[in-house]
Order: C-alpha cells, then sequence, then structure tokens
C-alpha cells in the first residue's frame, strides 16, 4: 500500500484511509458519521469508500449508482444525506485498496466469506474495528467477530458498541458509543476521533471481549424483556428481568474470558445498550409480537410486524 504522509515543519505523520464494509442501515449511518469527520480532520483522507452490496432497485437503477447520484441509501437509510464525500462502491477489493481504516459493519453472518475475500489484500500497517453485534458459534465453540477479522486478515481490530439505535443517531439525536481496544490507546482515540461528533459522544476502555460480548448478548435479555411486554407482566416484571440480565451477562462474558472487566458493563457498551434494546430494539418488538399471537401467528409474521412490514 502507497504511504500517504502530511507535513507540517518536522512533523510528519501518515493520512489515513477509511473504507466502511458494509452498507446497511448502521452503516450508512458510520458513513454519514465519518464522513463529516474526514473534510474537518488533516489526518484522514476527505474520501470515504462504503463497500455496498450491489442491488437493483424496483425503479431498475443499480443502489451504488443512486447512492452516488443523490448522497443517499434509499433502501437502507432513506431521507438521510451521507455526505458529498461518501462514495459507494460495489467491488469488495477495490473498496478497500488502499485504504488503511477499515470499518466492517456487515451481517455477522456473512464475516466469515467477506475476510476470505480479503485475505492477503491487505498491506502495511491497517487497522479494523468492528459495529457488528453478535459471534459466530461453531462446532470448537463461540467466536467473536473482532477475533475472526484479526486472524483471517492479520490485523488489529477493535470493537465500537452501545446504545445506539441507527435512526435516531441518522436524525442526530444524542448517543454514546464505546470502543474496546486491546494495547494501542493511540489507536483506540483515534477511532473514537473519527466517529465523535456532538451529537455522537464516543470514549474507549481497554476491554474488546467486554465490550463486544456486551454488544450480543444484551439482545438475549431483550428477547426476555420482549416476551414480558407481550404479556402484559408490567415494568416491575421488565426491570427485573434486566437486571438479572445485566447479571448474566456480566457472568457469561467472564466465564468466557477472565480479562473482561466489571466496569465495561458500566460503559454506553453495557447497561446503556441493554437499556436501549429493551425499550427500543428490533428484537424486544418480534419476542413481544410473537408473545401477543402465541401459535396463532409463526415466527416469521411475528418480525414482520415488528419491522412494520406490509405483507403478513
Amino acid at each position: 500500500m502507497e504511504e500517504n504522509h502530511i507535513t507540517d515543519g518536522e512533523e510528519t505523520a501518515t493520512k489515513y484511509k477509511v473504507t466502511i464494509v458494509g452498507s446497511g442501515n448502521w452503516g450508512s449511518v458510520a458513513s454519514k458519521l465519518i464522513a463529516s469527520n474526514t473534510l474537518k480532520l488533516n489526518s484522514f483522507h476527505d474520501e470515504v469508500r462504503m463497500w455496498v452490496f450491489e442491488e437493483i432497485l424496483p425503479t431498475g437503477d443499480k443502489l451504488t449508482q443512486i447512492i452516488n447520484k443523490t448522497n443517499e441509501n434509499v433502501k437502507y437509510l432513506h431521507g438521510i444525506k451521507l455526505g458529498k464525500n461518501v462514495v459507494a462502491d460495489p467491488d469488495l477489493e477495490h473498496a478497500v485498496k488502499d485504504a488503511n481504516m477499515l470499518v466492517f459493519v456487515a451481517p455477522h453472518q456473512f464475516m466469515e466469506g467477506i475476510c476470505k475475500r480479503l485475505a492477503g489484500k491487505m498491506k502495511g500497517d491497517v487497522q479494523a474495528i468492528s459495529l457488528i453485534k453478535g459471534m459466530e458459534v461453531k462446532t470448537e465453540g463461540p467466536c467473536m467477530i473482532s477475533t475472526l477479522i484479526s486472524k483471517q486478515l492479520g490485523i488489529n481490530c477493535c470493537v465500537l458498541m452501545g446504545a445506539n439505535i441507527a435512526d435516531g443517531i441518522a436524525q442526530e439525536k444524542f448517543s454514546e458509543a464505546t470502543v474496546g481496544y486491546r494495547e494501542d490507546r493511540e489507536v483506540a482515540q483515534r477511532w473514537v476521533q473519527l466517529f465523535g461528533t456532538p451529537y455522537f459522544h464516543v470514549s474507549a476502555v481497554q476491554d474488546v471481549e467486554g465490550v463486544e460480548l456486551c454488544g450480543t448478548l444484551k439482545n438475549v435479555v431483550a428477547i426476555a424483556a420482549g416476551f414480558v411486554d407481550g404479556m402484559e407482566m408490567g415494568n416491575n416484571a421488565k426491570a427485573a428481568i434486566m437486571r438479572i440480565g445485566l447479571l448474566e451477562m456480566k457472568a457469561f462474558s467472564k466465564l468466557m474470558f477472565l480479562s473482561v472487566k466489571d466496569t465495561t458493563f458500566f460503559e454506553s457498551c453495557g447497561v446503556a445498550d441493554l437499556i436501549t434494546t429493551c425499550f427500543g430494539g428490533r428484537n424486544r418488538r418480534i419476542a413481544e409480537a410473537f408473545a401477543r399471537n402465541g401459535r396463532l401467528m409463526s415466527l416469521k409474521r411475528s418480525c414482520c410486524r415488528a419491522r412494520n412490514c406490509r405483507v403478513y
């Protein structure tokens, strides 16, 4: 990868180029956050590439072409401008070419395939961050997405999790997030700088596994909270579910990784994300719809109602 530098007197620093791998609802919001900052920060290239899995819209147009023409992801984040410096690219290998900061925000079930396509293509000092809430469960045991990225691509991978439902952030409503890092605090601060805005506050903690497991396990608790809502058991029961759920999240995390810190569960990635997901997340809505309709409706139909689909 060709090195790019900026020079200020005797000081020389790498100029960072960012690519976002994924372009769904959260990926599009991430591109909006990042693009607003790369224009302001001299240490970053202005252009932000976003890999888009190409789709043909009902109009017959390609999704990438519409994004680049209108500066809007009309399918996954309708009505929100991403930033004129966001460039949608349907070619994964081309999108990451020369990038030295990679933001992974694709569905977790596709990450192994994505990593296999990128293996051996990374050159130079490349840093990655995962915004993916989930894990790979294999016969040999669970595998964190950050670990999958690090092992298959041979690069360091931080994580970003928190109480941040994408639509609210897209509308620039205040939210928080937590960056989890392993050893290099300077790299973590670079990610904080890249994502942080007046309406999106980001902090960093030295606990990758703790931050990532919080983002994964809170979805299980949210399903239980949805069942409570669907069965109309009341807020007292829901509060109990959330309290016990947080304790179980902590116990499970520390069972998997002894390095997980207690304090991580009091960051945005922990209790705050648990609260917002148990009140406004998709998993809660799906569980509530299923509980309300019982055996009269399949889980698939419950998912449709939770997502406000037109066809049940």
